[in-house]
């Protein structure tokens, strides 16, 4: 049967009798997939598979177990003949015919006068794949299609409203990662692909941002340091306003929302003005920066444990030992003091010191030092941020400190240094 003689449907069969012929395998895959649909199913076949029969223990669908009559077509909207005979599923078929009743043909697709697709369901979207009469070959496609959606390579973006009268909408803190596009969860690319409005910060995947629908808005309410062009306040206001009126708004942020993102403030003011929040994690950039250099916040033998605090607050209650790890966030304009308060507070001069820029994109730089050179080399070297500062002896597991850096004096710059992440 060419594929052009097909007219794609979908049927509601909610309610309305429905006729299974067959007892196996097949037979209750399709009646399962037809009580699903709500369809009252009855079932003809001598014997029934354990899965069927199931199904009619359970009081789901009822079985007649005999073999078929014609007489069993009449007031049925639907047939799905499965029975594993040739003759017998023809028989029902030309039955079906005669009584302009659609059926499907398990034994013969060339005959049948309809198919059943591969289908699958990602939120409220159903996926159904004819392939010619090829049900692998539309199983594969199936499955592709709903990957795709899954990761947000497909969008699953609404563009009409179902129902009547104005509905609320809802926020989705989306963690965005270090920045790599690669690096944001499947859950947080797929709520991007559906969004209406997108929030979005200075750091995260920007390139996403250019893959949106041209209807889709983007808000601008990135922060640098000292200047915070959309204090915190108007952020909040900005995701609850644009959820009242209905709309899919997600809060792309880099790192993780809750990992020094003010995510929580934003979740309880969503929540504290009726508005349906969900929080999707992120990659940290407190763990994964470091990472790309080659740096590991724990290290059997040099450190069990970090701290991750931001330059702003105070350091005296990190752990003052080499064999602690402290990882300082948006630390670069205060690195000269955080590193005095290190050192006062008992951290020796030596501790080796490593500064990530730009972590997994193709700019990054590694600058490696130790506490009492690391805040001249940065300003030699024209260090800014968006960096991760890592304080602590795991910074000699580092690929770009040589042998000889367990000297105190050792410190080197590292331009253009080549990312860790392999795409």
């Amino acid at each position: 049967m060419p594929i052009q003689d097909i007219y794609p449907t979908a049927l509601r069969l909610l309610g309305r009798p429905v006729l299974v012929v067959g007892g196996g395998p097949v037979a209750a895959r399709r009646a399962k997939g037809l009580l699903d649909a709500g369809a009252r199913v009855t079932a003809v076949a001598p014997l029934a598979c354990p899965a069927l029969a199931g199904l009619a223990d359970a009081g789901l669908l009822t079985w007649e177990p005999r073999l078929y009559l014609p007489s069993d077509i009449d007031g049925a909207w639907f047939v799905q003949t499965a029975t594993g005979d040739p003759a017998v599923d023809a028989q029902v078929s030309a039955d079906a015919e005669a009584r302009r009743i659609w059926c499907v043909n398990a034994s013969d697709h060339e005959a049948s006068a309809a198919w059943t697709p591969a289908v699958a369901v990602v939120d409220d979207v159903k996926i159904a794949v004819n392939a010619g009469g090829d049900p692998r070959r539309a199983m594969a496609l199936r499955d592709a299609v709903a990957t795709a959606l899954e990761t947000g390579d497909l969008p699953l973006r609404r563009h009409r409203v179902s129902g009547t009268g104005a509905t609320t909408g809802s926020v989705a803190l989306v963690g965005g990662g270090p920045g790599d596009t690669g690096l944001i969860t499947v859950r947080g690319r797929r709520l991007l692909g559906q969004a209406d409005v997108v929030v979005a910060d200075r750091l995260g995947p920007r390139e996403l941002l250019a893959e949106l629908a041209p209807d889709v808005r983007v808000i601008e309410v990135g922060k640098t340091p000292g200047h915070h062009p959309v204090p915190q306040g108007g952020i909040n206001r900005i995701l609850v306003d644009e959820a009242l009126q209905g709309h899919r708004v997600v809060r792309l942020k880099g790192g993780d929302p809750y990992v020094l993102g003010r995510g929580g403030e934003e979740a309880e003011f969503c929540r504290q003005h009726g508005v349906e929040v969900e929080v999707v994690p992120g990659v940290t950039s407190a763990i994964s920066v470091p990472a790309a250099a080659g740096i590991p916040v724990t290290h059997r033998g040099l450190a069990k444990g970090f701290s991750v605090v931001t330059g702003h607050e105070e350091l005296s209650e990190v752990p003052a030992r080499a064999d602690h790890t402290v990882i300082l966030l948006m630390g670069v304009g205060q690195l000269r003091d955080s590193a005095a308060s290190l050192a006062r507070a008992g951290l020796p001069q030596g501790t080796p010191v490593g500064i990530v820029e730009n972590g997994y994109l193709p700019n990054q730089r590694v600058t490696i030092g130790t506490l009492g050179t690391i805040a001249d080399q940065a300003e030699a070297a024209g260090v800014a941020n968006p960096a991760v500062i890592v304080i602590g002896d795991v910074v000699r597991v580092s690929p770009f400190a040589p042998p000889h850096f367990k000297t105190a004096d050792y410190s080197t710059t590292t331009p253009n240094a080549p990312r860790v992440l392999t795409k």
